[in-house]
């Protein structure tokens, strides 16, 4: 079938799947992506000021939770109907995301953000069903390459439209994700139809006792445990992207040499993706991950496909790890870019064969089990990742915890400010350096970057126990 009637075979209901998954994503990730930004930044910014270590468990905890529950939210909906569930995650996710912005505790922020999870956790499984639902044998492929791109389109703008709202204020930032969520609900109603349901004469309870009984035979499988095992490092070194570096960019590399090169070539450029102050944001930086995958997506998967799932699975694993160590080991911002570049490739490579290569390896009849597995490790991966970005990065690279190491060594008969601005206003005070020398001193005295080895390690870890893996216990043919 060519091309062009592959894409008119589509219906309204694929497009209109598609247009609501963008926006979906464009809110999630418009928050997402500088979550870490607002909990750790300073008050008078309005943003929360909270510790590394309340932002890592935050983090890792509520996204575990949203990677967790699409096993029984997919059930939920088979039962009562798509555009029921539709209707109810919409509603939570809008009115979570406007929450979001008023709350200023751990507490209550924790709790907003896991009511957000769940709407999203709700939302997660039924798109991709409808997209399964609305393509055929000839037009899958094609149909999900689609719903892969609007993912990451709107990946892209979220964090795009949302650096420029917190420019003005970080309230806006959720009100602008609530907007996005709103547009669906409009979609919602005059546009999506509820796919064919298949009839089942279980109840819902029946439905996820039998959900539970297939998760603990698929569980029951020591080869599957040990390889979801395994993949936890892959993930708990991906999700640095979103936990670490955007922190990492923020404290220690100075953007403003991009921001001027871009400058003398388009001023209205440098104005759209600055931040107002001759610096580029940290998650306009981050979004170069998005961009990438965009762009090359397709031809990545065309030369991936040559590659066996394992060594696909692999090499990204190893791109990927060698990128989040080169973003953290330097401060020098074009290196940086680089290497988040980089790790977009490794992302491209591995992350989709992850799921090829839980099905080849999958017995008759358990395949979709098999799969469905695949988001515990993304779980436990980010309970991991919280904690790295969390206590982990505290203890070793946070800047505003090694200056008060600093100041406290400098200056022990000086109360040190509980403030993060207020602390370095009045370190520069008492020893007459600048910001930039400051953080000079910082990091040649305590070596921030030293985080970067542990993720490396983890990585090298996870690619030499799937080679043993797979050699010893698949015996890959």
């Amino acid at each position: 079938m060519k091309f062009t009637n592959r894409i008119k075979g589509f219906n309204k209901l694929f497009w209109a799947s598609n247009t609501m998954e963008l926006f979906e994503r464009w809110a999630y990730y418009g928050i997402f992506l500088v979550i870490a930004l607002y909990l750790t930044g300073p008050k008078e910014t309005g943003a929360l000021e909270f510790t590394q270590s309340q932002k890592g468990w935050l983090m890792g905890i509520v996204t575990a939770v949203l990677y967790f529950l699409p096993l029984f939210t997919g059930a939920i909906a088979d039962k009562i109907g798509y555009k029921k569930s539709l209707l109810a995650s919409q509603v939570i996710l809008s009115t979570g995301y406007a929450m979001l912005g008023y709350f200023t505790s751990f507490h209550g922020v924790f709790i907003a953000f896991l009511y957000v999870a769940i709407g999203a956790a709700l939302f997660k499984p039924i798109i991709a069903a409808t997209i399964a639902k609305t393509t055929t044998t000839e037009t899958s492929s094609l149909g999900f390459g689609i719903y892969y791109m609007i993912i990451n389109i709107g990946g892209f703008i979220g964090p795009a439209v949302a650096s420029k709202l917190r420019e003005h204020n970080w309230h806006y930032v959720f009100l602008g994700s609530a907007l996005a969520i709103c547009a669906n609900i409009i979609i919602l109603f005059f546009f999506y139809k509820e796919p064919i349901k298949e009839e089942k004469k279980e109840t819902l309870g029946a439905t996820l006792k039998t959900i539970a009984k297939n998760s603990f035979h698929v569980f029951g499988d020591l080869k599957l445990v040990i390889l979801l095992i395994i993949i936890i490092g892959f993930w708990s070194v991906f999700w640095q992207l979103y936990y670490t570096i955007p922190n990492f960019i923020d404290q220690w590399a100075n953007t403003s040499p991009v921001y001027n090169a871009i400058a003398e070539q388009s001023s209205f450029l440098a104005h759209i993706i600055g931040n107002g102050k001759s610096e580029i944001s940290p998650e306009m930086i981050v979004n170069i991950d998005a961009a990438c995958i965009i762009l090359f997506q397709i031809i990545v998967s065309n030369y991936s496909s040559r590659l066996k799932p394992l060594y696909g699975i692999l090499a990204g694993l190893c791109v990927n790890s060698f990128a989040m160590f080169l973003a953290v080991y330097t401060n020098n911002v074009w290196l940086v870019m680089l290497s988040i570049a980089i790790a977009a490739f490794g992302e491209m490579m591995s992350s989709p064969r992850i799921i090829e290569y839980l099905g080849r390896i999958a017995p008759e009849g358990r395949t979709a089990a098999y799969i469905g597995s695949s988001y515990m490790p993304m779980a436990i991966g980010s309970l991991i990742a919280g904690f790295l970005s969390g206590s982990v990065y505290k203890s070793l690279s946070d800047k505003f915890s090694l200056l008060r190491k600093e100041f406290v060594s400098m200056f022990p008969s000086t109360p040190v400010p509980k403030g993060n601005t207020e602390l370095m206003t009045l370190f520069t005070q008492k020893s007459g350096l600048s910001v930039e020398k400051v953080n000079q001193l910082l990091w040649i005295k305590y070596q921030p970057y030293h985080i970067a080895y542990i993720f490396l390690s983890i990585g090298a870890l996870t690619a030499v126990l799937l080679v043993i893996y797979d050699r010893v216990l698949i015996k890959q043919k």
